[in-house]
């Protein structure tokens, strides 16, 4: 299979150069000698169940056919709409079950197409060996400051800012477009990292919607010949203006019809509860009902040390009947593990729900309403309840601990902690500007602090349900619907 337009040598308008641009064909050369070269490969789709969210939000699954299989057709009788994603931390999959949840309550079946679970394909494997080392550098960011301070912090804000990063993204992610080649050129494409963007882009596809996930500008997320959401107005003109991506020279901006002001990406089963939950919430906090917290561990596994003190902190808040602690560490046992051996007390409080995805879902529900005490943890091995897990408390949580990632944007009230990566910084400020979290807390003293602040303070908390009530009359958690109606129709 090959591309019709070489879109690693001019982006947007603006030439990568000689030099940037052989470096990019070496790199998919590279990889393409590690991974294979399967351009010439025919890969049929078929579609499956797929657990968890496939009953909660309608969503079906793209696997590989079997032998002998003869192309992809969609039900006659379903609207369909692609969600392309990869595993890449929990992010952007949480964004792609925000997408999913839209279209299901927009009368849309989504179909979930993760390229990284395509295992034999040259596509999958470049994929899956990225996100090794991305989860990998995220880790050690975490753990060793100068590693941290002298190249992630720096690769992460500044490195894949650059334009010619995405010249070489542009050119490896030519060997996963034959994973997309089965999909019907017209079929709506909403893709939750730019490299299924880039997949389905060089396909052939005409309908795509490339749900950008951060708040700052970086070149990384480009996907020249897809549609640009972004969620607030900060991300709309930086990406525009493609600022800050070449530091020698002002690039040519990006065309407006390339590019929309969508909003936050945040699920329908939240949104069209926010007026319940934050009254709930207030009545809660106001009342004298213990605090409930959700520390919610990242897909990557980080930040292990600043989690042990904030449970620390909490526990004697829940001993007196202040507060509820709720730890979901994902599909990170070892990470529960860790937590108890280093925080006295933790194991005999705890009660587990690992691998119980049906129980943690009535919990959730239960807790709506009811009251809830004591420490919960959650675990399970199943990518999709792992995540999913942290939506569905969401929902029965005051306060959500959380660095400002994906997160950043979801109408819950928020405790800003570190981040991991540079690029995430700008998430945090626009929580603090909605109001509906804190500004990012460099340190675990001034973490702690804010957890004493909102255990006596309780006012500044219901405050930010007051903001996120204000935010959702005006829309701005409508992100994910608005992406779904822009694929659908696409230019």
């Amino acid at each position: 299979m090959t591309t019709t337009t070489d879109r690693a040598r001019i982006i947007f308008g603006n030439d990568v150069g000689d030099k940037a641009y052989a470096d990019a064909c070496k790199g998919k050369e590279r990889f393409a000698r590690k991974f294979g070269d399967d351009s010439g490969v025919t890969y049929h789709l078929a579609i499956q169940d797929v657990p968890v969210i496939g009953e909660l939000l309608g969503v079906r699954g793209l696997a590989l056919a079997a032998e002998g299989a003869g192309p992809l057709e969609f039900p006659a009788d379903e609207s369909p709409l692609v969600v392309g994603n990869i595993r890449m931390g929990f992010g952007h999959y949480r964004i792609s079950m925000a997408i999913a949840s839209a279209a299901h309550a927009l009368g849309r079946t989504p179909y979930w197409f993760d390229l990284a679970s395509f295992e034999g394909s040259a596509g999958s494997k470049v994929i899956a060996h990225q996100n090794e080392l991305y989860s990998l550098g995220s880790r050690l960011s975490q753990r060793v400051g100068a590693f941290d301070k002298l190249y992630w912090e720096p690769l992460n804000s500044e490195g894949f800012r650059q334009l010619t990063y995405n010249a070489g993204d542009q050119k490896t992610m030519e060997l996963a477009a034959p994973l997309c080649a089965d999909l019907p050129r017209d079929v709506p494409f909403v893709a939750t990292h730019a490299w299924p963007a880039q997949a389905a882009v060089h396909a052939g596809l005409t309908h795509v919607v490339n749900a950008i996930p951060d708040n700052w500008p970086m070149a990384l997320h480009l996907s020249e010949g897809a549609i640009h959401a972004v969620q607030t107005p900060s991300a709309y003109l930086g990406y525009h203006q493609l600022r800050g991506m070449d530091k020698k020279r002002q690039l040519k901006p990006m065309p407006l019809d390339a590019i929309r002001q969508c909003g936050h990406y945040v699920d329908h089963e939240l949104v069209s509860n926010i007026g319940r939950d934050c009254e709930a919430r207030r009545k809660r906090l106001l009342g004298g009902s213990p605090v409930r917290w959700l520390l919610s561990v990242g897909g990557a596994g980080a930040q292990q040390e600043l989690f042990a003190a904030i449970v620390g902190r909490l526990l004697p808040y829940v001993r007196n009947d202040q507060a509820t602690l709720l730890v979901n560490v994902g599909d990170h046992k070892d990470v529960w593990e860790a937590l108890e051996r280093e925080v006295a007390g933790l194991s005999e409080l705890a009660e587990r729900h690992f691998g119980d995805f049906a129980g943690v879902a009535r919990l959730a529900s239960d807790a709506l309403d009811g009251e809830l005490g004591g420490v919960h943890a959650f675990c399970d091995d199943d990518i999709f309840a792992a995540v999913y897990s942290s939506n569905l408390l969401m929902r029965c949580c005051d306060v959500l601990v959380t660095k400002p990632s994906e997160f950043s944007f979801y109408p819950v009230p928020k405790l800003m902690i570190h981040r991991v990566g540079g690029h995430e910084a700008w998430g945090a400020i626009r929580a603090a500007e909605v109001g509906d979290g804190t500004y990012e807390m460099d340190n675990t003293d001034e973490v702690l602090c804010a957890i004493d602040t909102f255990q006596y303070e309780r006012e500044l908390v219901a405050t930010m349900c007051d903001n996120i009530e204000r935010a959702d009359r005006i829309g701005i958690y409508d992100g994910a619907y608005e992406v779904v109606r822009l694929a659908v129709a696409g230019r």
